[in-house]
């Protein structure tokens, strides 16, 4: 009796720890993409793996699993939009900088902040254009990153940005006049236009701001999240995380 009694609870305690191994990731599947300087490919191509993804965010999110002891793989895809969906509909994935907004709040899971994102519209260097809205930006072309959270807040705003499908591309848009404004981060966009031999953008609005983190499918146990949290709490007081950022600002 006795013996059938241990057999059951063994049985009992072999299917919870197998329960509890299913529930935990082996390892995160980090998907990136090009967003200068917080993530970038080496070559500046659509397509890296691992040591070929450099940037702010990058560096801070290797260092933040290795000392949480996760495992993990890092991708960098295009286009944004394909990298977002598929954290979002895929158990184990994970993908980074994102903007944490109230409407993505409850989707996904969250470690940051990795770094901030101002929102600001960027002019030619002799271009007129003052304007202190973005009701007032109305009147104007507005050139935006397809599936970025800036595009999706503008058409919120009432706007219609004009989209490109890398945001490098608006800076040749502004360049040849196909754009009056183009609808940014900063310090991205400067980075982005630097990357191209273009500097004297002007500052016209600076109309928001957001933290940016690393969003984890929110089937991402707790115990991950948290241990992740802790490890970027400690690289922050630790001066990790502002010795990352000098390497490349």
């Amino acid at each position: 009796m006795l013996k059938t009694a241990l057999l059951a609870i063994a049985a009992s305690l072999s299917l919870l720890c197998g329960s509890v191994l299913q529930a935990a990731p082996q390892q995160i599947n980090l998907l990136t993409e090009n967003f200068p300087p917080y993530n970038m490919a080496a070559d500046g191509k659509n397509y890296a793996r691992d040591g070929n993804i450099q940037g702010i965010a990058a560096d801070i999110v290797r260092e933040m699993f290795e000392r949480a002891g996760i495992d993990y793989t890092l991708t960098l895809r295009f286009p944004w939009e394909r990298v977002y969906k598929m954290t979002l509909e895929t158990p184990g994935y994970g993908v980074f900088v994102m903007a944490r907004l109230p409407e993505r709040e409850a989707l996904f899971k969250w470690v940051g902040p990795i770094g901030p994102d101002d929102w600001v519209m960027l002019a030619r260097a002799d271009s007129p254009i003052n304007i202190n809205s973005l009701e007032q930006a109305k009147a104007y072309r507005v050139g935006a990153y397809k599936g970025d959270a800036i595009a999706e807040h503008l058409a919120t705003q009432g706007l219609d940005p004009s989209l490109a499908l890398r945001d490098q591309a608006n800076v040749d848009k502004l360049l040849r006049g196909e754009i009056d404004l183009w609808a940014t981060g900063d310090p991205a966009g400067r980075y982005l236009a630097r990357l191209q031999g273009v500097t004297g953008l002007k500052r016209v609005l600076r109309f928001d701001s957001a933290e940016l983190y690393l969003g984890l499918n929110a089937q991402t146990p707790d115990d991950t999240v948290a241990k992740l949290q802790a490890a970027l709490d400690q690289m922050r007081a630790d001066g990790t995380v502002e010795a990352i950022n000098s390497r490349y600002l």
